[in-house]
């Protein structure tokens, strides 16, 4: 990774950093050959001068090679985690370059490695690269250091899209061709974007109320997904609950967490509980919230250890599954903290 220190401007300042791992925003479009070409972070004021009227220095440290969010693996949640830790005194706050496709898994897996967060580190991105018509990568990145460098604090990790900021481990990507791609639906956006920038103070989390500091920087990623549709098979449930070295999986169920109460599929799972794989409740709806036992097709996975998922989304489910397991800790005092709100990413019980 190499810094590019962008240009200085007068007075009172903040230091933001800006991490640059891909995605679109990090592109250009090349009018000459009518291709995309990575943007060279050096000469980023130069292409937004907006940048140079912020109140803060701004530096880059960009990737050795940019990747695809496709392509985002654990390794660079650990990555970025641990970079963020060695600037923290250099810097008030840092911003995150990153695809839109894995924003949301990124962002929620950040929040379980940066429990003591003191300062903001908010994840960009864009629809369209810089240099094409109507692209929204130019406000996005502008908005983003006005907020990390602004004077009221957000000590969170955070997703910043289409003039929302959202706590990023309650976001999720819901579409791929507008420019409002995320959405939080269980939780509040924590400032708003317009004329001017509007802060909802009372939803932003208070750094004092985290209740596991991160040990190991470690992902176990023995998790599986099983989605629930009419006409899943015994063989397709069997198979992956047979996965060599399984130790979670997330059941993502209708509503508000029923499932099929066929002998056989609650039998199944029963029998994969007995064997020590933790099965984690999560709905397949946007919004709204797991209720086990409010209706008979949810009772009988409370009654065999099923966890309540509650409001939590897929990606801050499925981080938080790998970021617990790769702690090393014992089975039931993981259960125990699947149950409890770490950072902020389920509402309470």
């Amino acid at each position: 990774m190499k810094n590019k220190p962008a240009k200085k401007i007068k007075g009172k300042q903040k230091r933001i950093l800006i991490l640059y791992t891909g995605g679109t925003i990090g592109m250009m479009h090349d009018h000459r050959t009518h291709a995309l070409k990575p943007l060279d972070f050096s000469s980023i004021t130069d292409l937004i001068p907006e940048l140079n009227h912020l109140n803060c220095k701004i530096d880059f440290h960009s990737s050795r090679k940019p990747i695809d969010s496709s392509n985002v693996q654990p390794a660079l949640w650990v990555e970025l985690a641990e970079l963020i830790e060695k600037k923290n005194r250099m810097y008030d706050g840092f911003v995150i370059l990153h695809g839109t496709d894995t924003m949301a898994y990124t962002a929620s897996a950040l929040s379980y490695l940066l429990g003591n967060l003191s300062k903001p580190v908010i994840l960009t991105g864009s629809q369209l690269p810089l240099g094409v018509i109507r692209t929204d990568a130019k406000r996005n990145l502008i908005t983003t250091v006005e907020i990390a460098a602004s004077k009221i604090i957000v000590p969170e990790v955070c997703i910043y899209f289409n003039n929302q900021l959202f706590r990023g481990n309650r976001s999720e990507k819901f579409t791929s061709s507008k420019f409002d791609a995320f959405q939080s639906p269980n939780y509040p956006v924590l400032a708003e974007a317009g004329t001017e920038i509007r802060f909802n103070k009372e939803v932003i989390r208070n750094p004092g109320k985290v209740k596991l500091q991160t040990g190991k920087k470690n992902f176990d990623t023995n998790v599986a997904l099983i989605r629930i549709y009419p006409g899943l098979s015994k063989e397709a449930v069997t198979s992956v609950l047979s996965t060599k070295r399984l130790r979670a999986v997330i059941l993502e169920t209708y509503g508000s967490g029923n499932a099929p109460t066929d002998s056989w599929f609650v039998q199944t799972l029963d029998r994969a509980i007995k064997n020590d794989v933790i099965i984690l409740n999560v709905s397949q709806c946007s919004g709204g919230i797991v209720e086990q036992g409010k209706y008979e097709t949810s009772l009988q996975l409370k009654k065999i250890g099923v966890i309540s998922g509650r409001d939590i989304t897929r990606e801050a489910a499925l981080t938080k599954l790998m970021f617990l397991l790769g702690q090393g800790m014992k089975k039931r005092e993981m259960e125990k903290l699947l149950n409890e709100d770490l950072r902020g990413e389920m509402s309470a019980g």
